[in-house]
Order: structure tokens, then sequence, then C-alpha cells
């Protein structure tokens, strides 16, 4: 199987049972404890563009850093991707990611999608 990677929270019930998920299947991830180690703007565009989504779109909305931020108003999505970059917190979570393709793991079974 092609590497895959975890963007991971130990913290997150649903990062967890992601991991889960992987390891039932036999999958060793790579895991990137993002929280720690934030991806570069760079990354997210990637993962963006593998997920199909606008960057408001991969942004937890409820964090209070995303208020403090004022983010609701932003529409610069260069803005709201260095958000992500200089809080990483605001990142939906987990994000698995496989030969080319990305799936947030909300729930946990779209994980699921990218081992078939």
């Amino acid at each position: 199987m092609e590497d895959v990677t975890i963007w991971h929270n130990p913290r997150c019930s649903k990062s967890r049972a992601s991991m889960e998920i992987l390891r039932d299947r036999g999958v060793a991830p790579r895991v990137v404890e993002y929280l720690e180690a934030p991806p570069s703007a760079a990354e997210i565009r990637e993962v963006l563009g593998m997920l199909g989504l606008s960057p408001r779109a991969l942004m937890r909305t409820n964090e209070a850093e995303y208020s403090e931020l004022g983010l609701d108003g932003v529409e610069d999505e260069a803005a709201l991707i260095q958000a992500m970059v200089e809080h990483p917190i605001l990142i939906q979570r987990p994000i698995v990611i496989r030969d080319g393709r990305a799936v947030i793991g909300r729930p946990p079974e779209e994980v699921v999608s990218l081992l078939e």
C-alpha cells in the first residue's frame, strides 16, 4: 500500500478513531502531529486541492482563535491559509492523505474510502 499520512491531534476523539481504523486495516501511517509541527502554506494549499475545498471549509470556525482573529469577515484565501499556518488549531482534523488524495476523518469512517 502507498504511504499514508495523517495530520493527527492525539487529544481529538475523531483523530484517535481514524488512527484506529487505519491500524485495524494494517496501515502504519506517517503521523504528523500538526499542532506541534504545523504544515506550511504550500502544504495546506496542496491538501486543499486534494480535498477540493476552499480554505474556510478546512477551518474549525468554532475555535476561539477563529473569532479572536476576526476571520469571519476575511475573504482573502491567502490570509485564511496563513491563519491556519500560524494557528494550526484552526485546521479540521484529522486529515488523511494517500496517493494524491485526502479526506477529513469526520466521521472517522471517511478514511476507509482512501484504502479501497
